[in-house]
C-alpha cells in the first residue's frame, strides 16, 4: 500500500462497506482495530446519509495482541447476529486485521448462525477499494442467488431487466437508477431487481428470473454479471447511457435482446434532451475546439471523453484513470482519440500530466479539482472519488437524457464563468465598464451630446490593415467580445498613426486598456 496525503481509490475493506450499505438487511462484520472505523464518516459525512452503515468493528488495540483475537471476532459475529437479525452477514478484515490472519469467513462458519454468512477475502496489499466493492458484490450473489429460479417463458408479460452495479458513495447512483428505470419504463421493460443499492437478501436469490442485466457500473457489477452470464445464459447490456448518442444507442441494444421497437420511445424521450440543440447553435460555437484532460474512473472518464468530443466538440488532450482493472479500456479508448492514457493512482503523476498539457478544462474527481485550482485551470467533478458537495439534494443524474442535461451544464458551466471572468479582467477599465459610465449600453435612452462619440471618430479613419496573423490571434478571443476587441485596437492603432495592426498590436492594445 502507498501512503499518500490523498487518494482515489481506499482499501477493499471500504469497497465491501459500500455494497453492504447500500443494501437492506445485511449486515457486514469486520475484523479491524479502532483506527479503521473512521469509513463510518464517508457516509455519514460526504454521502449525508441519515444512518451509520451496517457495519460491525471488533475494533481491537494493541494490548489484545497479546490474547486471542480469534476469539474477539467471534464475540463480535454473536453479537451482531443477535442484536441485528440480518438476513445475511458478511465478515471479513480490514487492511490492518489482514495482518493477523484469523479467517474471519472460517471463524465465522463454526458459529451455526441461522443466517447465510457470505465470506470476503479482501487483499488489501494487493487490491483497492473497487476491486473489494465487485469482489464483494460477486460474493453476494454467488451465495445467495437461488440457481432454481430463471426468467419464465413471456407469454405476454413485460420482459424484465436487472440492473446491476449502483452502490453507496457511487457518483450519482441513486439518480441514474431513476433516470435509467424512466427509459426502461418507455421502452415498456419492467425493472426486476437493482442490485446492490436497496436490494435485500431475496431480491439477490430472484436475480435470475430476469430476461437480462444491464451492468451500469462495471467497476463494481462486472464479476457479478458474467457469473449471471454463465449461471443463467441472461445477456447484459454493456453500454453505459452516459450522454446523448450513448443513450440512443443503450435503448437500442436493451431493444434489440428483448424484440422491442426502441424508436417509439426514443422520440417520446428524446424530447427532453437540450444538448444536441445547444450543440447545433452559434452560441456552441466559441467553446468548440477547447482543450480538455479527462481523468476519473475508467467507465466515467471513457464516457464523458466521448461527450466531450462528439456532443460538444472539445478536443480532448488527455485521458486516463486510477483503477487499473480497467487500464484496457481507458487504453483503446486513447488510441481513438490519438493520445497517450494516463493509468496511475498517484495524484502527483496526474497533476505533472496536467500541467504538462496546459489544458482549457478539467473533467475528473475531487483531486483533480484540487490540482486544477492550484494550476488556475476550470474544472468540474465527473467521477468518485467526490466531496460532499457532488451529492446533491437535488435530482441530477449523468445517465440517460436527464443527465446529458446535467453533463452539458456541468461540462459547459465552468468555461463559461471562466470567460466571464476573462472578460471583466480584459476590460476592466474601459469606460462602458466604470462605475461613472452612467446608464448601461443596454439602455433605452441615451444623454444626447454635442461630441461624437469615440467609436464615430474611429469609423470617420481609415482602418488600419490586419494581418493574417493578428487576425488569427483574434479568433481567439470569446466571440462576445471580439468586436471589442477588434475596435479597441484598431483605435488604438490609429491613435499612433499604425497603418498595420500584428499580433504585437493587438497585445498592445490589450495592456493598454487594462491599465
Amino acid at each position: 500500500m502507498q501512503l499518500t496525503a490523498w487518494t482515489y481509490e481506499g482499501p477493499p475493506h471500504v469497497g465491501a462497506m459500500r455494497v453492504a450499505t447500500a443494501m437492506a438487511g445485511v449486515h457486514l462484520v469486520l475484523h479491524a482495530p479502532q483506527g479503521d472505523t473512521y469509513a463510518d464518516l464517508l457516509f455519514t459525512m460526504i454521502e449525508r446519509r441519515d444512518h451509520r452503515p451496517p457495519v460491525t468493528f471488533t475494533t481491537f488495540q494493541a494490548r489484545d495482541l497479546g490474547a486471542d483475537t480469534a476469539e474477539l471476532f467471534r464475540g463480535a459475529v454473536r453479537e451482531a447476529a443477535a442484536r441485528f437479525r440480518p438476513e445475511a452477514l458478511l465478515v471479513g478484515a480490514s487492511c490492518t486485521a489482514e495482518l493477523l490472519q484469523d479467517d474471519p469467513g472460517g471463524l465465522a462458519s463454526t458459529l451455526g448462525l441461522s443466517m447465510p454468512v457470505v465470506p470476503l477475502e479482501l487483499p488489501s496489499y494487493s487490491r483497492k477499494e473497487n476491486w473489494g466493492a465487485a469482489e464483494t458484490f460477486y460474493q453476494v450473489v454467488r451465495h445467495l442467488v437461488d440457481r432454481s429460479r430463471r426468467a419464465p417463458p413471456r407469454d405476454g408479460r413485460r420482459p424484465r431487466a436487472n440492473l446491476l452495479g449502483p452502490a453507496a458513495l457511487g457518483f450519482r447512483h441513486r439518480d441514474d437508477v431513476a433516470e435509467v428505470r424512466g427509459l426502461l419504463d418507455e421502452l415498456g421493460v419492467e425493472v426486476h431487481v437493482v442490485a446492490p443499492l436497496g436490494a435485500r437478501a431475496a431480491d439477490i436469490a430472484r436475480l435470475g428470473e430476469a430476461d437480462l442485466n444491464i451492468l451500469l457500473y462495471p467497476e463494481i457489477g462486472d464479476a457479478a454479471a458474467r457469473f449471471l452470464e454463465r449461471t443463467f445464459r441472461q445477456p447484459t447490456v454493456r453500454t453505459v447511457p452516459i450522454g446523448h448518442g450513448a443513450t440512443i444507442a443503450f435503448m437500442r441494444e436493451v431493444a434489440g435482446h428483448l424484440g422491442l421497437d426502441p424508436e417509439p420511445a426514443l422520440e417520446r424521450a428524446a424530447r427532453r434532451a437540450r444538448l444536441p440543440w445547444w450543440s447545433r447553435s452559434v452560441d456552441s460555437t466559441y467553446l468548440t475546439g477547447k482543450r480538455v484532460f479527462v481523468f476519473g474512473d475508467a467507465t466515467h472518464a471513457v464516457a464523458i471523453a466521448r461527450v466531450a468530443r462528439d456532443e460538444i466538440g472539445f478536443e480532448v488532450v488527455g485521458l486516463g484513470c486510477y483503477n487499473r482493472e480497467f487500464a484496457r479500456e481507458v487504453r483503446a479508448a486513447a488510441a481513438e482519440f490519438g493520445i497517450e492514457p494516463t493509468i496511475t493512482d498517484d495524484w502527483l503523476e496526474v497533476e505533472a500530466r496536467i500541467a504538462e498539457l496546459q489544458p482549457e478544462l478539467v473533467l475528473g474527481t475531487q483531486m483533480e479539482r484540487m490540482i486544477a485550482k492550484r494550476l488556475r485551470i476550470p474544472c468540474t467533478v465527473i467521477s468518485a472519488p467526490v466531496h460532499v458537495q457532488d451529492f446533491p439534494a437535488r435530482y441530477s443524474p449523468v445517465m440517460g437524457f436527464e443527465g446529458a442535461n446535467v453533463l452539458f451544464d456541468t461540462i459547459v458551466h465552468p468555461l463559461v464563468m471562466g470567460l466571464e471572468e476573462h472578460l471583466l479582467m480584459m476590460f476592466r477599465e474601459d469606460f462602458e465598464f466604470r462605475d461613472e459610465a452612467g446608464p448601461s449600453h443596454l439602455a433605452t435612452a441615451v444623454a444626447p451630446s454635442s461630441e461624437p462619440s469615440r467609436p464615430a471618430v474611429v469609423a470617420a479613419a481609415r482602418a488600419p490593415v490586419w494581418t493574417a496573423e493578428a487576425e488569427a490571434e483574434l479568433k481567439k478571443i470569446p466571440f462576445f467580445v471580439r468586436g471589442k476587441a477588434r475596435r479597441n485596437t484598431e483605435a488604438f492603432a490609429t491613435e499612433r498613426g499604425l497603418d498595420c495592426i500584428t499580433v504585437e498590436t493587438l497585445y498592445d492594445a490589450k495592456s493598454h486598456f487594462a491599465r
